[in-house]
């Protein structure tokens, strides 16, 4: 008798990401707030993570078989864990209470099988380093100086406001794509070089941001992931994937760096990257500065590879105040992370593929097959996508957006970072920052409607403030 393989959870993610067919939202309009509006617990919640649907995109996921696939890519031997997926399965497709009570036990063994799984100290990650205490990590850098580039003031408001305006456009115009792979993008929406749906900037990328300008504008350059962390409970309902698990924890009493940690198989994904502009936005032309707000910022919810993707982020748009070519950019912005890291090891194995190509088309497809046992919501292939938008848009939003459209995976985290540092480097055309109106949604109480032009006076008043105050 031939027994069928089991299947990795990597295998069950990646046919789920093959096959689904994006909402075509020009004939089925749908807007992110909709499919957002509530925060489940308890039964619902555990449903929720059994079969998922991407607010604003509608495509589909599995976050608990994402957590196993991801353990995996750190590391670990998640082999007990993977055997009950297929269980798990069965029971969140049954009705009725008798199932809902299996599943809550079921999932409970998950969990329990997750964070008791043993590492393979074999496995390729165990040779990288991740420091953790600041001291570490600077140590680790490729010998960054803590100078500041006053030239980065020049034209401040203007260029904070432009980096704020490329974000949100990029994060309105990923919204619809979000979570899909290329291929069935590309059958849906053909060639995409505008918004596919009128921009709707409501999303949980931006959230995190405000709340990052809020304790700053409190506690100044001596703010702490302590101060983040208690004023994300104050604010936020809500998180998904290693956000949910900070809130989790904060919740619970485990206060960073310890939140971002603990039991927090996501602690590689984006949701570190995809915010770390704001910590570029207020330390322009100080990109170690940048780093450090981001090292603090990206403790709350990540931990490792998914800090140092946030410290990217934020040396990126701190460097783009001062640089005027894409490729020196990158490669400065590359000196202040850990020069043993995986992230580094990646970016560069990265660059190289994409460099060696010069078709992006042909990059990307050689950069899917890398990455294809990584979730579309981790930091790598997300980063491959951003590099490949950078190095190959020759500057241009149009063309950067069109090249992160076609990549799929988490479009409107990697807009949004590219837009930002395309932002401040050249400006936000108008054909990408009008149709926004002045308007930045969120669901944040007494933060539901901003205008984007006063969320980029106050940022740049505290990129004066930070700058003026620390002059030698």
């Amino acid at each position: 008798m031939i027994h069928e393989r089991k299947r990795k959870a990597w295998e069950i993610d990646r046919e789920i990401r093959l096959n689904a067919v994006p909402l075509d939202r020009r004939i089925h309009p749908g807007t992110w707030s909709e499919t957002a509006a509530s925060f489940p617990t308890g039964d619902d919640l555990i449903a929720l993570f059994w079969k998922a649907e991407v607010p604003g995109s509608g495509a589909p996921e599995i976050p608990y078989v994402e957590m196993v696939e991801s353990m995996a890519n750190r590391g670990y031997d998640v082999s007990a864990a993977e055997a009950l997926l297929p269980r798990g399965l069965e029971l969140a497709a049954q009705q009725g209470a008798a199932g809902r009570d299996e599943l809550r036990a079921l999932t409970a063994e998950l969990l329990a099988a997750l964070h008791s799984a043993p590492r393979i100290l074999s496995h390729p990650y165990w040779t990288f380093e991740h420091p953790g205490y600041w001291q570490v990590v600077q140590a680790a850098m490729d010998h960054p100086d803590d100078a500041r580039d006053l030239r980065a003031l020049d034209f401040l408001d203007e260029r904070v406001l432009d980096g704020w305006l490329g974000q949100l456009a990029g994060g309105s115009f990923g919204t619809p794509l979000e979570g899909y792979h290329s291929q069935k993008i590309r059958e849906v929406y053909g060639t995409i070089d505008q918004y596919v749906t009128p921009p709707e900037t409501m999303n949980d990328d931006v959230v995190y941001e405000l709340v990052f300008l809020d304790v700053l504008e409190q506690k100044g350059r001596g703010l702490t992931s302590r101060d983040l962390g208690l004023e994300w409970l104050r604010q936020i309902p809500f998180g998904w994937s290693a956000e949910w698990v900070a809130l989790h924890n904060l919740s619970d009493g485990i206060i960073p760096p310890e939140s971002g940690s603990f039991r927090n198989p996501y602690s590689d994904w984006i949701g570190a990257q995809m915010r770390g502009m704001v910590c570029g936005l207020v330390a322009p032309g100080w990109p170690l500065e940048a780093a450090r707000l981001a090292y603090l910022d990206g403790q709350v919810s990540h931990a490792a590879n998914g800090i140092f993707g946030e410290m990217f982020a934020a040396a990126l748009t701190s460097l783009a105040f001062v640089h005027t070519d894409i490729q020196e950019l990158i490669q400065d912005a590359l000196r202040y992370l850990p020069q043993r890291s995986e992230y580094v090891a990646v970016a560069r194995g990265c660059l190289d593929t994409i460099h060696s190509e010069k078709d992006p088309g042909k990059s990307w497809e050689i950069l899917d097959r890398r990455f294809e046992e990584y979730n579309w919501i981790h930091a790598y292939p997300n980063l491959a996508a951003d590099l490949l938008a950078l190095c190959c848009g020759n500057g241009e939003l149009t063309r950067s957006f069109q090249i992160l459209a076609h990549a799929g995976l988490d479009v409107d985290c990697n807009a949004g970072l590219v837009g930002t540092v395309l932002g401040v480097m050249n400006g936000a055309p108008e054909k990408w920052s009008a149709p926004l109106n002045d308007r930045l949604e969120t669901y944040l109480r007494g933060k539901e409607t901003l205008s984007i032009r006063a969320l980029a006076a106050r940022t740049a008043n505290l990129a004066r403030g930070l700058v003026v105050k620390e002059k030698p």
